[in-house]
């Protein structure tokens, strides 16, 4: 008795429990949507787009038992105002689903998915079998009318959809004469049936949690650069006393035409700040500073200022504004290197020393990364006075927005706090959602994608160390994947400080695939002046050019240069880029195989404004030493295209044109040009 007693207790207190779902689950709710994707850090985070970019939402939706069900992304504009996507299952068996949605306007959106049960779907699967088999004929077709009755009390649905709808109702309810079959076909094949495809009945509906969605102007995902030190343009040297005259704001103005007419967006300048004098460092990074070397603009501050100053020898900000107006006439935008550390005779030093760190001799520790010691220059130490350094890198920030920079390429900002760049780039998008950072993050994956996360529109990569075919392949998976949801790779083959073996002895085939595949394989990228001259001689021992042009000026008489410039190449390459919306976008990434294994070969789809196809196939030599040839061999599939389909080929390089199918002859190198770029015109098929 006392047993039975004890145990009947249990059992009532389990009987009254809620529903397994409830906390401390999360509710699943009555239709099951998991794994919605892109999801950043658990929802902590958004996932970015920018205006007019397709932006995939995939999720995994089911039910129990054989009733049809259905999923819908809908996507909640800055206004609140909700437009549904119907989403298509791509694989059934695993119950995966997906959808693309197009955001017209920058600011925040939310997208979440809803599942749900599909009446419609499963009358139609349910009456075609029984009505052809002649079971329950009568009561498949009255459960048709009831469910088109429901159709038409939707007060949303539009006048043609009800029109559709009442006649597929009179067709059921026998008002034709029609046999069973041939109702049952008219009523699912015909109008009625699109426009429950367009505006189903849906019950059950049950939505997943909101996700962030950030969507920001075009420039944050496509883009190309030119990187150029002011100091530079312009400068000349004296022949017979060897000195040098620097180039100034006003002269770096001059060289902007030609910038743009090569096809460039973007003109980025190193700092233009005062350099200081201590510890400065003379050609190639010695420590040893004669009274004319101009120290490296990285040292930045002196008497003269320090981040919200300009160096005396290149101008006024009056020649600042000029540069950036008449880079604006020519449809470029200035980008500034934001390079937060300081020359020991920065202003913030001797104002400031708690924001740096002290060693025990009482000295400031000088900045390092083993073996590479930089003297000239002191970092922030942001953990001695975070409050005041935020506060003052927000108002140096401020005053180049206010002279009408938009975008700040940042120098290492791995080695600063992240919960710093979250703070700062959120702040400034407050009053300016326009501007746009670049992290020269060379660092662990971790540091990059996490950089990303908190607010980078875009950030360098490991590209120019990925040389061979596989390692393009593998390279190019990762950033055009699930990363891209976040973090948009910019691809450059060289920059001031990064000079690979590929391109010191690749000669000039090498140079010109490293342009191509970086402005075709990704919407943005860039290349750092004197790359037209292909300037490949490194200092010994070092992957960086000898007499660095962050330690000294340089002259590289524009004027003068001939046939064996680049820009004629890099002008071909950028303008396919502005022609070719494929090539503007960055998650339609498709690899193909090619025999060969130094042979590269991907494709690039996109959906014109006008709505006709844009079909871009890159085939690369990567061996610069030699010509190979080889078959291409498509994924006719993933082209759109039928298995034997033939089509033609124009190529972008060269203006030959050639009938391309499944597999394609191929001949690229050292004795042609190493890069097929072709646009695909679909022809009949055959």
């Amino acid at each position: 008795m006392h047993a039975d007693a004890s145990n009947s207790a249990p059992d009532a207190r389990r009987a009254a429990r809620v529903p397994v779902s409830a906390p401390p689950q999360h509710p699943l709710g009555r239709i099951p949507v998991l794994d919605v994707a892109p999801c950043i850090d658990h929802g902590a985070r958004p996932a970015k787009s920018v205006v007019g970019e397709p932006f995939e939402v995939t999720a995994t939706v089911f039910r129990e038992g054989h009733d049809a069900v259905g999923a819908t992304v809908v996507l909640t504009d800055p206004d609140g105002t909700e437009h549904r996507v119907p989403m298509t299952c791509h694989n059934p068996g695993l119950a995966e689903w997906g959808a693309q949605v197009v955001a017209d306007r920058e600011g925040w959106w939310r997208y979440r998915v809803e599942g749900w049960s599909d009446p419609w779907a499963t009358w139609v699967r349910d009456a075609t079998v029984k009505v052809r088999a002649d079971v329950d004929t009568r009561l498949m077709l009255e459960e048709g009318v009831l469910l088109l009755r429901r159709a038409l009390a939707d007060p949303t649905r539009g006048i043609e959809g009800r029109l559709a709808l009442r006649s597929a109702l009179e067709v059921l309810e026998g008002r034709e004469e029609h046999h069973p079959t041939a109702a049952l076909h008219l009523v699912t094949t015909g109008a009625a049936a699109e426009e429950l495809l367009a505006h189903p009945v849906r019950e059950l509906v049950t939505g997943s949690a909101d996700l962030a969605l950030l969507v920001e102007r075009e420039r944050a995902l496509y883009g190309s650069w030119y990187e150029i030190f002011p100091r530079s343009e312009g400068a000349r040297r004296d022949e017979t006393t060897g000195r040098w005259t620097t180039g100034t704001l006003r002269t770096a103005a001059r060289r902007l035409p030609a910038i743009a007419d090569m096809g460039f967006d973007v003109v980025y300048l190193t700092p233009v700040h005062p350099i200081g004098t201590s510890a400065r460092k003379g050609p190639n990074n010695t420590l040893e500073a004669g009274p004319d070397d101009p120290g490296s603009p990285y040292a930045i501050g002196s008497p003269d200022g320090g981040h919200d100053a300009i160096h005396p020898d290149l101008g006024t900000f009056e020649d600042f504004d000029a540069l950036v107006a008449e880079a604006e006439r020519l449809g470029l935008e200035v980008a500034l290197d934001l390079a937060l550390q300081c020359s020991p005779d920065h202003p913030w030093v001797g104002e400031h020393p708690e924001w740096f760190t002290e060693r025990a001799d009482g000295s400031i520790a000088f900045a390092e990364n083993p073996p590479k010691k930089y003297q000239d220059i002191y970092p922030l130490n942001f953990d001695r006075d975070p409050e005041g350094i935020y506060r003052e890198v927000r108002r140096v920030v401020q005053v180049w927005i206010d002279h009408g920079v938009r975008i700040f390429r940042v120098d290492n900002p791995h080695t600063k706090p992240v919960e710093f760049w979250q703070w700062l780039i959120a702040d400034v998008a407050e009053d300016h959602p326009d501007v746009i950072w670049l992290a020269e993050a060379f660092t662990t994956p971790p540091m990059m994608h996490t950089l990303a996360k908190v607010g980078f529109q875009q950030s360098y990569t490991y590209f120019a160390w990925r040389n061979t075919a596989p390692e393009l392949v593998e390279y190019g998976k990762q950033v055009a994947g699930e990363a891209a949801a976040y973090m948009r790779p910019s691809f450059w083959p060289t920059t001031h400080d990064i000079l690979t073996p590929y391109l010191q002895f690749g000669g000039p085939a090498a140079w010109k695939v490293r342009a191509a595949l970086a402005a075709t394989m990704v919407p943005t990228w860039g290349i750092y002046a004197g790359y037209e001259l292909m300037e490949h001689v490194a200092r010994p021992g070092s992957e960086e050019q000898i007499d660095n042009e962050k330690y000294e000026l340089k002259d590289r008489r524009w004027e003068e240069v001939g046939d064996a410039s680049l820009a004629g190449w890099l002008t071909m390459l950028n303008r396919v880029r502005r022609e070719h919306r494929a090539l503007q976008l960055l998650r339609n990434l498709t690899f193909h195989h090619v025999d060969d294994e130094n042979l590269l070969a991907y494709s690039k789809a996109a959906t014109r404004a006008d709505g006709t196809e844009d079909l871009v196939i890159v085939v690369a030599n990567v061996d610069p030493h030699s010509t190979r040839e080889s078959t291409l061999r498509l994924d006719m599939g993933a082209l759109g295209m039928d298995h034997d389909e033939r089509f033609a080929v124009t190529d972008l390089v060269t203006g030959q044109q050639w009938e391309w199918g499944r597999a394609n002859f191929v001949r690229l190198g050292a004795d042609a040009e190493p890069v097929h770029i072709v646009t695909v015109q679909r022809g009949r098929r055959s």
